[in-house]
């Protein structure tokens, strides 16, 4: 079973669209995905931009998005292990230091992280971690 780190701009994604083949995604049987607590940090600082970028309307967005919340694990940044945030503090730092958690939660399973952020793929690939889920294998 395949354990899969969702990256925020993977949920505010599959928010805009009323089908999404992001929300496909997670109802695979074959995976378990998990997210930090700072994801939901993210969701209501940028709320009105989901909401504005949404092609679905304010109701549709809250009935999505609490469908995609119960297919994901929620893990208390503070049970991930110092090194792992070191670790992956070391790895995001110049590149964006808020996708910290999600590396560090990705270390800390051995699991793979989800995002479609390219900046930040290329430049953690440039430091040794490849990680990633691919969804669409």
């Amino acid at each position: 079973m395949k354990k899969v780190i969702v990256d925020t701009n993977i949920l505010f994604s599959s928010l805009r669209a009323k089908n999404s083949k992001l929300r496909q995604v997670l109802e695979r049987q074959d995976c378990i995905f998990f997210t930090p607590n700072f994801l939901m940090v993210e969701i209501f600082k940028h709320k009105e931009r989901i909401l504005h970028k949404s092609k679905v309307s304010e109701t549709e967005v809250y009935e999505i998005l609490y469908k995609m919340l119960h297919k994901i694990k929620f893990i208390n940044e503070e049970s991930i292990m110092l090194g792992n945030f070191v670790e992956a503090y070391r790895l995001c730092g110049d590149i964006d230091e808020k996708d910290t958690p999600f590396v560090a939660l990705t270390l800390e399973l051995e699991g793979e992280l989800w995002t479609m952020d390219e900046i930040l793929k290329t430049g953690l690939r440039k430091k040794g971690f490849d990680s990633f889920f691919e969804e669409f294998e």
